[in-house]
């Protein structure tokens, strides 16, 4: 029998708010979470791109020394916003056996890996640390989240670049559906704003260059969008079983659908430019959900402010919606909180959600001038949905050619 799969529980941290609360309300209220680094590195390495998107409460300011320094800034994020979401959700009794993680990242511990190389060429390897390798490697969220929970079910990692995150919920929803576990702790996590990620996407030409106005710098569906901003975080949902939650009384954000995967089989770092991967992520999601186009009421687009990948993502829209694409209200919050790389799709589930329970659009920030090539029903303010049931779905594509797309439900 299929079950009906629920979020009870979310966190968040990110560049606009260090909880997931203050992430929605910075959001509506169209804040930009884009600031100037304000590190030496900056300088040093004469990088040409000196802003990014940084979380606006840091790790320390959070976690106890002790347990900071055994972790990765990757895992730092995770274990923050999936406490959050464990606490939001009323920190459910559940049997280890039945709780599972499924949380993902883009790079893993970037950190970890390049300050222990400077280690050993500095120092020798005598000074590389011990835990190095249990700080690096990409699944270390999702086995530290394992152990902080006692999580027994399973604990997995998926790293597709930018849409890694929807797939770990789309995994969450499939492992929930065939009975692995009553509740999942799902997400991503990143922590990437790094000199070494800064100087390579600068010299793919992928990030904005505006270093005087670096507020304005991310411009989904601008005519004059020059790149995406890089930003760091982590976004937890907890997922469970509809029967579960309503035993035990939790509340409830809203429903998870179902969700598409596929590959463009294309380029290395360019999505389709016929959409033809993405869409039929869209129209994969669209059939497991059991809804037609017809009846999304709201899209979080993936639109990073490149050039290239903000109208491939119309044209994959355009072939599963026709001109209905056009009058769909769309949300671009990467504009505010920069790209969170593997972070970004749990994070944009949560804006989805929460949009629909509250029956709001968030706005796009800095947009000035529409790009004709993008003519998504984009707004600088907030955009009510209206009355009835709401289902939006959640869009991430990423290096590789991976798409993922993620159907969710209003609670009523």
């Amino acid at each position: 029998m299929t079950k009906r799969i629920v979020v009870t529980g979310i966190g968040a941290t990110s560049a606009i708010g260090g909880t997931a609360p203050e992430n929605w309300t910075n959001l509506l209220a169209g804040m930009s979470g884009t600031r100037t680094l304000e590190h030496d590195w900056v300088q040093q390495y004469e990088l040409p791109v000196t802003f990014a998107a940084e979380a606006i409460v840091r790790p320390e300011e959070v976690l106890p020394r002790h347990e900071a320094k055994r972790l990765d800034p990757s895992s730092q994020f995770a274990l923050i916003a999936a406490r959050e979401a464990w606490a939001d959700a009323g920190s459910p009794e559940v049997a280890p056996e039945r709780l599972g993680i499924d949380f993902a990242t883009g790079i893993g511990g970037l950190w970890t890996l390049l300050d222990a190389w400077d280690t050993l060429r500095e120092k020798g390897p005598r000074r590389v640390m011990p835990l190095t390798v249990p700080m690096l490697m990409p699944n270390a969220a999702a086995g530290n989240l394992s152990l902080q929970f006692e999580a027994r079910a399973y604990a997995q990692t998926v790293v597709s670049a930018c849409a890694s995150s929807t797939e770990s919920i789309i995994h969450a929803f499939h492992h929930l559906q065939d009975g692995l576990a009553d509740v999942v702790i799902a997400g991503g996590t990143e922590s990437a704003i790094h000199p070494i990620t800064m100087a390579s996407f600068a010299s793919a030409q992928a990030l904005s260059r505006r270093n005087d106005d670096p507020a304005h710098a991310s411009r989904p569906g601008a005519i004059d969008r020059d790149g995406f901003v890089m930003g760091e975080g982590a976004a937890a949902l907890i997922l469970e079983t509809e029967e579960h939650a309503k035993a035990r009384g939790a509340k409830i954000y809203g429903y998870v659908l179902g969700g598409g995967v596929t590959a463009d089989a294309y380029h290395i770092t360019g999505n389709d430019p016929e959409g033809n991967g993405a869409a039929r992520a869209v129209t994969q999601a669209l059939d497991e959900a059991g809804v037609t186009a017809d009846q999304v009421t709201h899209i979080n687009a993936h639109a990073t402010s490149t050039p290239v990948g903000d109208p491939n993502e119309y044209v994959a829209l355009k072939k599963v919606f026709g001109d209905r694409i056009d009058e769909i209200p769309v949300s671009a919050t990467k504009a505010s909180t920069g790209h969170l790389l593997g972070g970004t799709g749990a994070l944009e589930a949560i804006f989805s959600l929460l949009a629909l329970r509250d029956r709001v659009a968030p706005p796009t920030i800095n947009m000035t001038e529409p790009d004709p090539a993008v003519p998504f029903r984009l707004s600088g303010e907030a955009t009510p949905l209206g009355d009835g049931p709401q289902i939006a779905i959640s869009n991430s594509f990423g290096f590789g050619g991976h798409n993922a797309v993620l159907v969710v439900a209003s609670a009523d």
